[in-house]
């Protein structure tokens, strides 16, 4: 008997996702699938749905977007270099994903959070500044 044991045909699609790390955790994983942000060959699909090598996965998490085709099938997740192996994404994707977030951080350059909560003073004058909204 061997102790290897056969390549699995399909793998459930909450698994799958963690195990490429996509999400962090399954149950990350499965609100991401029941919310609509995961579909399988352009069709969205319930957590327990199989995932088959070939199948073209489009994943959204947070404000990126992800085209990716299965290549491997895992249910344990590894280091990020074996969870690379799993799927493969093209050269347009990627660089479209990398475009979003260069304007995404361009844009957030301008804004300075405070370096203090503010004082009696300055909640006053936001209090203040507040009213101004309910006009």
């Amino acid at each position: 008997m061997s102790d290897i044991a056969p390549a699995a045909a399909e793998v459930r699609l909450d698994a799958w996702l963690w195990a490429a790390r996509f999400f962090k955790t399954r149950a990350l994983a499965r609100q991401a699938v029941v919310a609509g942000r995961v579909a399988v060959d352009g069709q969205p699909r319930k957590p327990s749905a199989a995932v088959r090598v070939g199948a073209q996965l489009h994943i959204v998490r947070g404000e990126e977007n992800f085209q990716v085709e299965v290549r491997a099938l895992s249910v344990q997740r590894g280091p990020a270099s074996v969870a690379q192996a799993l799927y493969h994404e093209g050269d347009a994707p990627r660089q479209a994903r990398e475009l979003a977030r260069a304007q995404r951080r361009a844009e957030a350059t301008g804004y300075r959070p405070p370096e203090s909560k503010p004082d009696k003073r300055a909640r006053r004058l936001l209090r203040a500044l507040g009213d101004i909204d309910a006009m």
